[in-house]
Order: structure tokens, then C-alpha cells, then sequence
């Protein structure tokens, strides 16, 4: 099952010029090998773009999405990053989502589509990542 970060959703309901392509090509390819999932804390990021729920619901539902729970083993891994950060000297601001979402495809063994790598990456190193170049 592959995690889908809310940057990739956001591409391509956006439409973003740089991004869009890419976004969409990972989309398409990942959900005809596998389920593709978001969780409530990637759903509270993506409902910013829609005026209602039932549209964030819609929306969700066009792109085959599992919405997933968040296990008390997740949100504790989470806890752990997030120390590690903040004692490593990182803002408090901003950043938390990050450690729901990483610490959920760790405790999950999720792989994670994203394009913030590099957070990803230093506070949860065991998470298979699928990102993109440093451009399209």
C-alpha cells in the first residue's frame, strides 16, 4: 500500500505546472500495482482546497483513495521523530503533519509518495520513498 503525501494531491488539483505531470504519472502507475491511501491528517491538509466536505469527499473517492487510521504506534513513532528534531535544533512550527504521515508509513510499512524527501528521509531513514528528481 503506498501513503500519498498531500503535495502530490495538491498537484494535481491545482494543476501545477512543474509538478502536475510527474504527480499524476506516480498516481497513475502506483494505483495499477497497488492501493493507493491518504490518512486524516493528509485529509485535513487537502481540505483547504475545497469548500466543503462533501467535496473533499468526492475528490478523494474520483482518485480511488483508502482513507487510513492513525495507530497509537504511528502517532507515538511520530512523538519520537518529532523529540529527535526539536532536540537537533528544528522550528516547532509547521512540521508536525510531517512526523503523523512519515511515522504512519513506518509503523505501517507503507511506502510514501511524496516530493518533501528530505525530512522524510532523516527522521524515518526505514521508509520506502518514491519521489522526484530535484525537477521534471
Amino acid at each position: 500500500m503506498v501513503l500519498v503525501d498531500s503535495n502530490i494531491l495538491l498537484d494535481i488539483w491545482d494543476d501545477d505546472p512543474i509538478w502536475a505531470p510527474w504527480s499524476k504519472k506516480q498516481m497513475l502507475h502506483l494505483s495499477r500495482m497497488d492501493e493507493i491511501a491518504i490518512n486524516p491528517v493528509i485529509y485535513a491538509e487537502i481540505s483547504v482546497r475545497f469548500p466543503s466536505r462533501s467535496q473533499v469527499d468526492a475528490a478523494v473517492e474520483n482518485l480511488g483513495l483508502i482513507l487510513l487510521d492513525i495507530s497509537c504506534e504511528a502517532a507515538f513513532l511520530a512523538g519520537l521523530a518529532f523529540l529527535k528534531y526539536r532536540r537537533q535544533g528544528g522550528a516547532r512550527t509547521g512540521v508536525l503533519p510531517d512526523f503523523f504521515i512519515g511515522a504512519q508509513a513506518l509503523a505501517g510499512n507503507l511506502t510514501l509518495l511524496t516530493r518533501d524527501a528530505r525530512r522524510y528521509a532523516t527522521y524515518f531513514p526505514n521508509v520506502r520513498l518514491i519521489t522526484p528528481p530535484a525537477r521534471p
